[in-house]
């Protein structure tokens, strides 16, 4: 396997880039969109975050760079949390997509050799 599972590929683009903004013809995902519910909006983000991790872990991925995947969604829930400016930063951060291509780096990476 060179690329990532499909359920993973979906999951990131839909937490990260599936809903397409209007006029600055950039793209958010429900992340973005969940992290506007005050208290529990970017707790459920994160649930949903860990299980990108978790199939990767499943996958044998590298405790690194699992401790790298969940460093990425932690720093996306912790600043999350600060109104409006979390918001924003949510966003832009695509904490799903970075786990992404992490994890189809080193699926790439390893499967070359």
């Amino acid at each position: 396997m060179r690329t990532a599972p499909r359920d993973i590929v979906k999951l990131a683009h839909l937490m990260d880039a599936s809903v397409p903004v209007p006029f600055i013809h950039k793209r958010i995902g429900i992340d973005g969109i969940m992290g506007i519910i005050p208290g529990v909006g970017d707790g459920i983000g994160a649930l949903f975050s860990a299980y990108i991790i978790a199939r990767a872990a499943h996958m044998g991925v590298p405790r690194a760079l699992l401790l790298r995947m969940a460093g990425n969604v932690g720093i996306d829930t912790l600043v999350g949390t600060i109104p409006l400016l979390g918001d924003l930063f949510d966003m832009t951060w695509k904490s799903n997509l970075r786990n992404l291509q992490l994890l189809e780096r080193h699926l790439r990476d390893h499967y070359q050799k």
